[in-house]
C-alpha cells in the first residue's frame, strides 16, 4: 500500500523491516579530488583585478589563466591553465611527488587559487561549487606548511635550542562520515616510503582524544567541546597549539544547531590570541607547560561571558567592531572583558582561519556569508566560476509528474543510466524523508532493480559500508540528503530526484554529486505541482545565466510564498488515504 504523506512527494511502502546489507566493509584509502572552476559568474575566470562583493572583493584565480568554458563547453572549466603547475605555486618536491603518486598531476583551478593565499598565513574563505577541488585546496597548503615545519626542525643544530614542534591544524566538519573522509584524503598523501607525510586523525563518533601529538585533528564542533572541556589543561594546551583552523562545510557549521558550537569555539581561539598577544607584548615569554596561570580561571569565565558578544539582540554578528569613546581599562596587567572586542587591530594574529563551503548564502545579515564577512572582513575570498550557478556539464532533465505518473517515471528514469567513460554506473536517487527513501526502494526491487539504501537512522558502520559498496560496486544508491553534503564519490553518472529538494540550497548540493572532477553528468528532476515555483525559479536563472541565489534568498516572502501554495496544494490532494496496487 502507498500512502501520501505531505511532507513529501513520494507516496510510500509500509515495510517491516529495512533492506539488508550483507557485503563486508572495507576501509578505502583511496583518495580522490573534486576539483572545478570559480568565480560567481559563469563561464568566465576571475584574475587578480578584484571584483567587488557587497562591499568586499573577491580575489579572483590570479594563478589559474583563463579556463574560460564557451557554451560548447569546448575549453576546460576544471583544471587550471598547462602553465600552471604545483611547483609553481611553490609546493616543495616531496608534496608534489605525494600528490603525482596519489593522481593529482595538475591542479584544478580552485586548488590554483587557494594554495598561494593559504599558504601565505591570512584568512581565507574559499565558496566554490561542488566537486571543485576544495578539500585538498586546503589540505594541500596546510600539509606543505606542516612539513616545511618538521624539515626545519631536524635541520636545527644540535647545539642550538631545538626547534618547537609543529603546530597542529584542526579542521570541523559537520558530520563523522565527512570527517573520516577528510582524515583518508590526508593520510593518501604518503612520501617515498610509503609512510604519509602527516598524520590526520578523527576525534568523533565512538573515538576519543588521540594518544601522542597528530598534525591534524578533524572533528565535530560537539565531539570537540566534548572532548576538550571537562579537561582545563588539555583545553589550555589544545586551544594554544592549533595554529590552523578550517571549518568545512562552512554555512553549516555558521547556521542552526551548530552555529553556537562554532562561535564559541571561535570566539575561544580569539581570545587565545588576545592573550598571547599580550603576553608577547609585555615580554611574559613562560612555555605554556610550566604556565598553568596562562589561562587563569577569571580569564575563563571572560572567555565563555564573550560567547553572546558577537551576536546582538537580532542575531547579527557583530564581530570584534571597535567601540569609539572608550578607553582600555585594565586591572593587575590584564584587559577586563569588555575591552576585548576593541583591541581587534591592535593584538597580534597567531592562528589562520580558513572557511570552506559549495554554497555562500550573503543575502541577509544572518547567513553564513554575511556572517563570516562581519567577523572576518580582511579575509580573502575565492570564489568558483559556477557558485551557485548550474553546470555547464551537467545535463538537466525536468519532469512533472503526478499521484498516478510518478513511480512510472522513476524508474523509466533509473533505467536511463548514462555511462561518460566510466567503467561502472552509479546512479544517485534522492528522497526527502526516510520513509520514502524505503518506498523508493521497495518501488524499484518490485521494478527488478537492486539498490542500495542510506539515511541518517541507518548506523554510521551500516552507512560506511554501504557507501564503499556503492563506491567498488556501482549500482543505484537512494538516499536522503544526508549523502548529499560533502561526500566525494566518484564517478556517478546520474542524479534523479525522486522527490524534488525543499530548498535550493538542497537542490545544488544534490546535483553536485554528477559531473565532479572535470566529468559530465545527468540530472533528472521530478517535480509536482507544488514544487513548481522553486523549479521556475531555478530553471529561469539557469535560462538567464544568472545564479539560483534569488531562490535561497532569506527573504521572508518568498519562502512564505512557497510554503503557502505547498501546503494549499498538499491540503487539496491529501484529503483522503491514497492506495496504490
Amino acid at each position: 500500500m502507498i500512502l501520501h504523506r505531505s511532507s513529501s512527494m513520494f507516496h510510500f511502502y509500509k515495510l517491516s523491516s529495512p533492506p539488508k546489507l550483507l557485503s563486508k566493509f572495507n576501509a578505502s584509502s583511496s583518495c580522490l579530488s573534486n576539483s572545478a572552476p570559480s568565480s560567481f559568474y559563469p563561464l568566465r575566470v576571475r584574475f587578480l583585478g578584484l571584483n567587488q562583493w557587497k562591499g568586499r572583493p573577491f580575489r579572483g584565480f590570479a594563478a589559474a589563466a583563463a579556463v574560460v568554458s564557451d557554451k560548447n563547453g569546448s575549453s576546460d572549466t576544471f583544471f587550471a591553465d598547462d602553465n600552471v603547475t604545483w611547483k609553481s605555486l611553490g609546493l616543495s618536491d616531496l608534496l608534489i611527488r605525494a600528490l603525482e603518486n596519489s593522481g593529482f598531476g595538475r591542479p584544478s583551478i580552485v586548488q590554483a587559487a587557494s594554495v598561494g593565499p593559504v599558504l601565505s598565513g591570512k584568512d581565507v574563505v574559499i565558496a566554490a561549487e561542488t566537486g571543485s577541488g576544495k578539500t585538498h585546496s586546503y589540505l594541500v597548503p596546510l600539509i606543505e606548511k606542516l612539513c616545511t615545519a618538521l624539515g626545519d626542525s631536524e635541520n636545527s643544530n644540535s647545539d642550538k635550542e631545538p626547534t618547537p614542534p609543529r603546530a597542529p591544524s584542526l579542521v570541523l566538519c559537520p558530520n563523522v562520515v565527512l570527517c573520516e573522509q577528510v582524515v583518508r584524503m590526508a593520510n593518501a598523501l604518503s612520501a617515498d616510503n610509503g609512510e604519509p607525510l602527516v598524520r590526520a586523525v578523527a576525534v568523533c563518533g565512538g573515538q576519543g582524544w588521540p594518544i601522542g601529538k597528530p598534525d591534524v585533528i578533524v572533528s565535530t564542533p560537539a565531539a570537540l567541546l566534548n572532548n576538550i572541556d571537562p579537561k582545563r589543561r588539555r583545553r589550555m594546551e589544545f586551544v594554544r597549539g592549533v595554529k590552523y583552523v578550517v571549518f568545512d562545510e562552512a554555512d553549516m557549521l555558521l547556521c542552526g544547531s551548530f552555529q553556537n558550537q562554532v562561535i564559541r569555539l571561535i570566539n575561544m581561539f580569539r581570545f587565545d590570541e588576545k592573550q598571547l598577544s599580550r603576553m608577547n607584548e609585555s615580554g611574559v615569554e613562560k612555555p605554556l607547560e610550566m604556565d598553568n596561570s596562562s589561562l587563569t580561571q577569571p580569564d575563563l569565565q571572560d572567555e565563555e561571558n564573550l560567547q553572546d558578544e558577537y551576536i546582538s539582540d537580532e542575531g547579527n554578528f557583530e564581530g570584534d567592531s571597535d567601540v569609539e569613546g572608550l578607553t582600555e581599562e585594565t586591572k593587575s596587567g590584564s584587559i577586563k572583558k569588555k575591552d576585548w572586542r576593541r583591541v581587534r587591530k591592535n593584538y597580534q594574529r597567531s592562528k589562520q582561519y580558513i572557511f570552506v563551503a559549495a554554497t555562500l548564502p550573503i543575502n541577509g545579515k544572518k547567513t553564513a556569508g554575511a556572517v563570516l564577512k562581519q567577523m572576518f572582513p580582511d579575509a580573502d575570498w575565492i570564489s568558483g566560476n559556477y557558485l551557485h550557478f548550474h553546470n555547464p556539464r551537467l545535463k538537466e532533465k525536468w519532469i512533472e509528474v503526478t499521484v498516478d505518473t510518478q513511480v512510472d517515471a522513476l524508474i523509466e528514469a533509473v533505467k536511463e543510466r548514462l555511462e561518460f567513460g566510466a567503467e561502472t554506473s552509479r546512479t544517485m536517487v534522492f528522497a526527502n524523508t526516510v520513509d520514502a527513501v524505503y518506498a523508493v526502494t521497495k518501488i524499484l526491487k518490485t521494478a527488478g532493480i537492486e539498490c542500495y539504501c542510506y539515511h541518517k537512522d541507518l548506523s554510521l558502520e551500516e552507512r560506511a559500508k554501504t557507501l564503499v559498496n556503492f563506491q567498488e560496486k556501482g549500482g543505484v544508491f537512494v538516499c536522503t540528503d544526508a549523502a548529499a553534503r560533502g561526500i566525494d564519490i566518484p564517478n556517478v553518472s546520474h542524479v534523479i530526484q525522486a522527490d524534488f529538494a525543499t530548498s535550493a540550497v538542497d537542490f545544488l548540493h544534490r546535483v553536485g554529486r554528477t559531473a565532479r572532477a572535470g566529468q559530465y553528468g545527468l540530472v533528472t528532476s521530478l517535480y509536482t505541482e507544488s514544487n513548481r515555483d522553486l523549479v521556475d525559479t531555478i530553471r529561469r536563472a539557469a535560462k538567464l545565466g544568472q545564479p539560483v541565489e534569488t531562490a535561497f534568498s532569506r527573504k521572508r516572502s518568498f519562502r512564505n510564498k512557497l510554503k503557502k501554495r505547498g501546503s494549499i496544494k498538499d491540503r487539496e490532494t491529501s484529503t483522503a488515504e491514497l492506495t496504490r496496487v
